[in-house]
């Protein structure tokens, strides 16, 4: 009797086109598709990851391998001088102390700049998707005209607000520049975030006697760790990348570490050396490389969450 029902299973299957009685032939894994995508995917992987792999084997070279000229070799002795010299010795002018100083003000303005403006940002979004008050679209709609102002056409005017409140070629000062100059954007990502969340969550907490800060607190930030993520991320990359504010705002003994290697691998005096600035350059994108590869799965559920609404 079973092998009846086998036998009739596999003739009804063979009726309908499928050969295997479990289901339907998988896909061949090779096919002209397939090749294309990933051998697409590979170029543009080899593409983008050739120029880090030149960096780092050259940042572990010595000078004599590396006037061979081979630059794609590996090294044949691995040296961390360069590492080394890149961090605390390498000259800045009158300065030899390499991108140490300029590492810790990085991180004296990156700090306080990202928890300001992100911190303005939320409630500034949350209150454009929760809160109506009158005048609220004109209000959106200048921080949407200053997220697409150039940034070159307002560094004389800052200059000018800096010196008269006292600020100017301070941390303080390039803190409050990177602030402002993050917060339209991040509104608009706030914003989008929030009014993609069931209205239905907002109105039953303002049925409970919940108030302003009491829904924001309790309800929106609990479900909002991707697009914090999102904010943080970019406001990291930006600010902490930055060379033309930290290069205008800021005075020789403040400068942010991008100024610090511009001045490394622009310097004029003594032998070129190759292998301190790969070092260099590799030292001062590290933060931002480990803040977007420790979150980035975060990265595209906030920023796609955040794109929902316009």
């Amino acid at each position: 009797m079973a092998d009846i029902t086998a036998q009739a299973s596999t003739a009804a299957g063979a009726r309908q086109g499928i050969t295997d009685p479990y289901g339907p032939k998988p896909r061949r894994v090779i096919s002209r598709r397939n090749v294309f995508l990933y051998g697409t995917l590979f170029v543009m992987a080899v593409y983008y990851l050739l120029p880090l792999y030149v960096m780092v084997v050259t940042s572990l070279k010595g000078m004599p391998e590396i006037r061979l000229g081979n630059i794609f070799s590996p090294p044949l002795e691995i040296t961390f001088e360069p590492w080394v010299k890149a961090w605390s010795t390498a000259c800045t002018g009158l300065n030899c102390d390499g991108l140490s100083r300029g590492f810790w003000n990085s991180v004296r303005i990156t700090v306080p700049s990202v928890l300001l403006s992100i911190a303005i940002a939320s409630v500034n979004g949350y209150a454009l998707a929760n809160w109506r008050f009158k005048g609220a679209d004109t209000f959106f709609i200048i921080l949407i005209v200053g997220a697409f102002i150039p940034y070159q056409v307002m560094i004389y005017p800052i200059v000018i607000i800096l010196r008269e409140i006292g600020l100017y070629g301070s941390l303080s000062g390039l803190v409050i520049v990177h602030s402002i100059f993050g917060m339209p954007i991040l509104t608009l990502l706030f914003r989008n975030y929030f009014s993609s969340m069931p209205e239905e969550l907002f109105r039953a907490a303002r049925v409970d006697g919940a108030g302003f800060w009491g829904i924001f607190l309790r309800i929106m930030l609990p479900m909002s760790l991707p697009i914090f993520v999102v904010a943080i991320i970019l406001q990291v990359t930006g600010i902490w990348n930055d060379f033309l504010f930290g290069v205008v705002y800021t005075r020789p003994d403040t400068y942010p570490m991008t100024v610090q290697l511009n001045n490394i691998v622009n310097s004029v005096q003594g032998v070129k050396e190759y292998n301190v600035n790969m070092a260099a350059t590799i030292l001062t994108g590290l933060v931002p490389l480990i803040v977007y590869f420790i979150s980035g799965k975060l990265f595209v559920r906030g920023i796609a969450a955040g794109a929902v609404k316009g």
